[in-house]
């Protein structure tokens, strides 16, 4: 099963040294056991992008406050939810406060 993991901005401050080495583990360890397939921070402006009547309207962002914006992600692959959601809190006990999602993915295995 493919789960998408994304996080909102916070007004929080940068990571420390210490958080970003502990974090940095926990990305090898997801990577060496086959669990993280994919991560990364996002551009916070962006672009919108949408179509109505055949007519493609793109945009430039920023769209939305910071602390709604998804800021990064973490495509992972884990035998089930529960086990995405275990992931995810040890996520969110590396880094602390914030807000996210888990979403199953559908669709071709990559």
């Amino acid at each position: 099963m493919r789960f998408l993991m994304t996080t909102k901005g916070v007004d929080a401050a940068p990571p420390t040294p210490e958080v970003m080495a502990e974090m940095a583990a926990f990305v090898e360890e997801m990577t060496r056991a086959g669990v993280l397939l994919a991560t990364g921070g996002l551009d916070p402006a962006g672009i919108h992008v949408s179509a109505s009547g055949g007519k493609i309207t793109v945009t430039d962002g920023p769209f939305t406050e910071a602390k709604e914006a998804i800021v990064s992600f973490a495509l992972i692959e884990t035998r089930s939810k529960e086990e995405a959601v275990e992931m995810s809190r040890r996520f969110w006990k590396i880094i602390g406060n914030g807000e996210g999602r888990i979403q199953q993915v559908f669709g071709p295995q990559g």
